[in-house]
């Protein structure tokens, strides 16, 4: 006897399927990254260099606040140098480096789980060109030495990084180790910069700014090369 046919899809079946599809989580992802971009640009986070914060805010809440804030505009596209140095302005060289890279995890993993949620499912299957699919596996199989190397090297957008690497097979662990790893030279810099900021001839204010455009030049040359090596596979 046959099988009696499926009924056909209604109207609330196909919406649904049409709510969720790839594309359309794609879509809510860069609404929702449009809308924190232009939710920054109006709060205008620069100001945090001056090293002030509302009245209300001292002690151990100052340093919560910020770092969830500073997780949030990670997220939303925010240099994180801008918050690095009004972390050090603000809480002082240690104080500064523990807020920045509890900050930097905290937004790496906002912007990863947004990615692999919102926009991993749309984007993998166009990862067809040559220098993209390198890439990707160069994130898939080598994950933990590729992001280490991504999160030492300053220059590199580390918002746009964060999404890139959702649309990876790259395991959550790994991606997270190596971003704390990574990010704390940079960060720490970034973060006696901003502390010493008032002395700029110290030796810890010298020493943090020739360590930050050392690696920025070593940056360049690392990219300048790579881009070869993609070019010529």
């Amino acid at each position: 006897m046959p099988a009696p046919a499926a009924p056909p899809d209604g109207l609330a079946a196909r919406c649904t399927r049409a709510l969720f599809s790839p594309w359309s989580r794609l879509a809510l992802l860069l609404l929702l990254l449009v809308t924190a971009a232009a939710t920054v640009l109006l709060w205008h986070p620069q100001r945090l260099l001056t090293g002030e914060l509302p009245a209300q805010l001292s002690g151990p809440t100052a340093l919560v606040v910020f770092t969830l804030a500073y997780g949030v505009c990670t997220t939303a596209f925010v240099p994180r140098p801008v918050l690095n140095l009004a972390a050090g302005a603000l809480f002082g060289s240690q104080a500064g480096l523990v807020t920045s890279l509890t900050g930097t995890v905290l937004g790496a993993g906002l912007a990863f789980g947004l990615g692999r949620l919102l926009g991993q499912d749309a984007l993998r299957p166009l990862l067809r060109h040559r220098w993209l699919t390198a890439a990707d596996r160069q994130l898939s199989q080598h994950g933990f030495r590729s992001m280490l190397v991504i999160r030492l090297l300053p220059g590199l957008p580390f918002a746009a990084m964060n999404y890139s690497a959702a649309v990876s097979r790259m395991p959550w662990g790994t991606y997270l180790l190596a971003t704390a790893v990574g990010s704390v030279p940079n960060t720490a810099a970034y973060a006696v910069a901003g502390a010493r900021a008032s002395a700029p001839t110290s030796p810890a204010f010298l020493l943090s700014m020739g360590f930050i455009v050392v690696s920025g030049l070593a940056a360049l040359i690392i990219a300048w090369y790579k881009r070869k090596a993609f070019r010529g596979n």
